[in-house]
């Protein structure tokens, strides 16, 4: 069994490798060629246990995350991934689940860019300056030519931090700032992310500011939970969705088919987009919204992707239990 941390994992790939494994794993769903259960939850209090199962490739795979909104010294969302061999049973490889999320959900906003955003987009403004936050840039600044980037936080000091640390890893030609006004993060930027718990809307309930914008919304994925404003899901004509299971997971899907803002008509698979089954309009003037909830399909091949990188460059810890 190959053991592989975070350090290991960043050695094997970079974000454009789980971007590509993320568009095959889209591809593998929109063909029906896996077979997943829903995922588990458990909760108490405010903290949440899930349990996400999957097979595809001659593959099984499960990652276990725990979600501790309230943790201030270590992420909020931490996990462990393990990899099975699909002939034989045996466990290939244990990687760390709370990178691994972040990568393919960051992968996930990547793709989003990639076939939603407008050609010209240079601008994002982010809502939620933590660990999903992260990624989430780092994949958008490699699918489009970004130069300037927004930052809101209602704790001020984490986005400083934030700053700091994701300017390291980004082109020195971006220019990020910090906004204490989020109505000028939404007009400055050409694409939003919504990286949140929040279980009330985070971006302001007014049509007006969204025109011909991107909102990736990645961060709510219980009943409970709500990104986005009424007004924005009855401005735009889709809203994208990552899988199906979100029409049952997710309040930002739940609550305005519940309300009759949106219909089911109007909830697209994003896989249809990605296998080029649904044809896009991406100079309308309405706003595009892609909703994630992630789903452990997403998990397997990108771990798998991980391992073989892994075993080819002779990176990782060999055990035996």
């Amino acid at each position: 069994m190959l053991i592989l941390d975070q350090k290991s994992m960043q050695q094997a790939v970079e974000m454009a490798d789980i971007i590509e494994a993320v568009e095959i794993a889209y591809k593998l769903y929109d063909k029906e060629q896996f077979q997943m259960d829903a995922r588990t939850h458990i909760a108490y209090e405010d903290n949440t246990l899930l349990l996400m199962p999957c097979y595809a490739r001659q593959s099984f795979g499960t990652k276990i995350v725990s979600v501790f909104p309230d943790n201030q010294s270590r992420p909020v969302v931490q996990g462990t991934m393990m990899l099975i061999d699909g002939m034989d049973g045996q466990t290939k490889a244990l990687l760390n689940g709370t990178y691994l999320t972040g990568l393919r959900t960051g992968a996930l906003g990547g793709l989003a860019a990639r076939y939603l955003a407008p050609a010209h987009a240079a601008s994002v403004g982010l809502i939620g300056t933590g660990v999903q936050g992260f990624y989430q840039l780092l994949a958008i600044c490699l699918e489009r030519n970004i130069q300037n980037i927004y930052l809101f936080n209602r704790t001020p000091e984490k986005a400083a931090n934030f700053s700091r640390k994701i300017q390291s890893y980004l082109s020195p030609r971006i220019t990020i700032r910090i906004e204490n006004d989020l109505s000028q993060v939404i007009s400055r930027s050409d694409i939003l992310v919504t990286a949140t718990t929040s279980s009330t809307p985070v971006l302001p309930d007014e049509s007006s500011l969204y025109n011909s914008k991107l909102i990736i919304a990645i961060g709510s994925f219980q009943p409970h939970m709500r990104e986005l404003p009424e007004q924005l899901f009855k401005q735009a004509d889709s809203l994208f969705i990552d899988t199906l299971d979100a029409i049952q997971e997710s309040g930002d899907v739940m609550d305005p088919l519940r309300a009759g803002w949106f219909t089911q008509s109007q909830i697209i698979p994003f896989s249809s987009v990605v296998s080029g089954k649904h044809n896009l309009q991406l100079n309308a003037p309405k706003p595009l919204i892609f909703k994630s909830t992630g789903m452990a399909l997403f998990d397997l091949i990108a771990a798998s992707t991980i391992y073989e990188k892994a075993v080819q460059q002779g990176i990782g810890m060999d055990v035996e239990l």
